[in-house]
C-alpha cells in the first residue's frame, strides 16, 4: 500500500530560533500512525539541527536540493554523501524554482534522481506545467515529457524508491489552486504512464500535489483517489495549519 506523505519545503525562509521553534510544535503534534510521512525540509544550513530536534518525534527530514557530483570543486554546493552524513532521508529534486529560476533542465534533473537513487535517499520528483502551457492545452505533455526523461534515465524501477509531486507552477504561490478533479486527472495520468511500465509500481508510487495546499482545501483534495499526499510550502510555515493538512492526510488513510 502506498505511503501518504506531508512534506513541508520551507524554501529559504526561517532562522535557527523560529525553526527551532516550529518544529516544537509540529513534532508536538505530529501523528505517528503507520502508512503516513511527515516530512520537513528545511534550508540546508539548518538540516543538522532539524535532524537533532526531531531525532525522537515522527518526522522526516528531507533537503530541497542537492548536486549530482560526488564532491569536488562546486562552490556553494552540497553532496548526497553529506545529506546522509546529516541523517537526511528525502531530497526535493526538479522543483519548479529551480527549473525557472536556475535553469535546471529535465536532464539535470534525472541525472539528480539517478544520484539520488544510488545513494539510497528517497527524490521527491517535481514535475508540473506553467499557466502558458496549461491555457495551451499542454499540461499532459509537459508533465510526460518530465517524467519520461527520468525514465531513461533511471528505468521504471527507479520510480520504486521515487515520490513524484504535481506542482502546477501557475498554482504555486499565487493562491490559485488546481481544482480537485483537475487535480486528480493529472495524479491519474501520471500513475497511468507509469503502469505501461509497470503496473505495480505505479500503483504503490506516492503522488503528491504541490499547488498551495492548505488547511482549507487539504481534506478536498487528499480525498482523490491519486492524490497521496501534499508538497507544502507556506502553509508549512504555520505548525496549525502544517498539522491540520497532516490530521486531513491521516483521515484520507481510514
Amino acid at each position: 500500500m502506498r505511503k501518504t506523505i506531508v512534506a513541508g519545503n520551507w524554501k529559504m525562509n526561517g532562522t535557527s530560533e523560529s525553526i527551532k521553534t516550529l518544529l516544537e510544535n509540529i513534532t508536538g503534534g505530529a501523528i505517528n500512525i503507520d502508512g503516513l510521512v511527515t516530512l520537513v525540509c528545511p534550508p540546508a544550513v539548518y538540516l543538522s539541527q532539524v535532524v537533532a530536534q526531531t531525532a525522537d518525534a515522527p518526522v522526516s527530514v528531507g533537503a530541497q536540493n542537492v548536486s549530482a557530483q560526488p564532491k569536488g570543486a562546486y562552490t556553494g554546493e552540497w553532496s548526497l554523501e553529506m545529506l546522509q552524513d546529516l541523517g537526511c532521508e528525502y531530497v526535493i529534486l526538479g522543483h519548479s524554482e529551480r527549473r525557472s529560476i536556475f535553469g535546471e533542465s529535465d536532464a539535470i534533473v534525472a541525472e539528480k534522481v539517478a544520484a539520488t537513487l544510488e545513494a539510497e535517499l528517497v527524490p521527491v520528483l517535481c514535475v508540473g506545467e506553467t499557466l502558458e502551457q496549461r491555457e495551451a492545452g499542454k499540461a499532459l505533455a509537459v508533465v510526460s515529457s518530465q517524467i519520461d526523461v527520468v525514465l531513461q534515465q533511471v528505468g521504471i524501477e527507479g520510480f520504486a524508491s521515487t515520490v513524484i509531486a504535481y506542482e502546477p507552477v501557475w498554482a504555486i504561490g499565487t493562491g490559485l489552486t488546481a481544482t480537485p478533479e483537475d487535480a486528480q486527472a493529472i495524479h491519474a495520468a501520471i500513475r497511468s504512464q507509469l503502469a505501461k511500465h509497470n503496473a505495480n509500481i505505479a500503483e504503490n508510487l506516492s503522488i503528491l500535489y504541490g499547488g498551495s495546499m492548505n488547511a482549507a482545501n487539504a481534506a478536498e483534495l487528499l480525498a482523490q483517489q491519486d492524490i497521496d499526499g501534499g508538497l507544502i510550502g507556506g502553509a508549512s510555515l504555520k505548525a496549525d495549519e502544517f498539522l491540520t493538512i497532516c490530521a486531513a492526510a491521516a483521515e484520507s488513510r481510514k
